[in-house]
């Protein structure tokens, strides 16, 4: 990789491009972050040799929090310069559609756009101990807007994308193993070495029967671009209600976008007032 990362540390290996996750303090999904990825995705994309993208967190407690909620419009125009639309979730489905295999080795928290990240990856392997999933949006008056819904749906049916949207409440490694939120759950110490020689594993299969694979299975599982499209204008309609930004507010004098508030996220969420 050429560009030098304000939020991302990326190494080579071979076929391989491994990026870890550094937006300290909890790794929210800002403007910053949104363009290091579409920089590591387009250099990935023109380089043939590369084939497979890891993606982990440097933070062993926040994989990938959320976005960042006070800089909505900033974030947006970050995710156009990949997706030709401001939207992150054209910018997700871009990555989903790649001909890279992309991985997510999560720890700690993926909640949110985070959770939306790591459905948007091709593959999704979580610590057992430590990995947190959730899709808090109903909480605020919101609705996932990044892909959530067209993912979750496609992944666990009907009636379990429905409890986990609408519970607004979180999920760990195991449960989320059982509803096909992730592949696998494993335990933290192997889970290194397992996504590690899974990559070395497929990059070294012949590339085209593997894009060949990719746009085959997109065609069948990956929702059509105006359904990420419908979904991004859905939450940008909510936000502006006045119900969801005071609920964002009273959030916010929580501890909502604090490392430490942000711990108990679920439980905080099923606390905000109703009115």
């Amino acid at each position: 990789m050429q560009a030098s990362f304000e939020t991302l540390k990326v190494r080579r290996e071979g076929a391989v491009v491994f990026a870890e996750i550094a937006a300290p303090p909890m790794n929210l999904l800002g403007p910053e972050l949104v363009r290091d990825l579409v920089s590591l995705i387009q250099q990935a994309e023109a380089d043939p040799s590369a084939r497979v993208l890891v993606f982990k967190s440097a933070d062993p407690h926040y994989f990938i929090a959320h976005v960042d909620i006070t800089r909505i419009a900033e974030y947006r125009e970050a995710a156009a310069k990949l997706a030709g639309e401001a939207s992150l979730g054209l910018m997700l489905r871009h990555l989903s559609a790649s001909r890279l295999v992309s991985i997510a080795q999560i720890e700690g928290r993926a909640r949110g756009a985070g959770s939306e990240f790591v459905l948007a990856c091709d593959l999704r392997f979580a610590a057992r101990e430590s990995a947190i999933f959730g899709q808090p949006e109903q909480a605020f008056g919101l609705l996932p807007g990044a892909g959530g819904i067209q993912h979750l749906v496609r992944a666990m049916g009907r009636a379990r994308a429905l409890e986990v949207i609408l519970s607004a409440d979180d999920y760990d490694a195991n449960l989320a193993e059982r509803y096909g939120w992730i592949n696998r759950a494993l335990p933290a110490a192997e889970l290194d070495d397992f996504v590690t020689a899974l990559a070395r594993r497929i990059s070294s299969f012949p590339k085209v029967a593997q894009a060949m694979l990719k746009e085959r299975v997109a065609a069948i599982a990956l929702a059509p671009s105006d359904d990420f499209r419908r979904d991004s204008d859905l939450f940008l309609e909510a936000a502006r209600d006045p119900a969801a930004q005071a609920r964002t507010q009273a959030a916010m004098k929580r501890g909502f976008q604090t490392r430490e508030g942000e711990v108990e996220l679920g439980r905080m969420a099923g606390e905000l007032p109703t009115r």
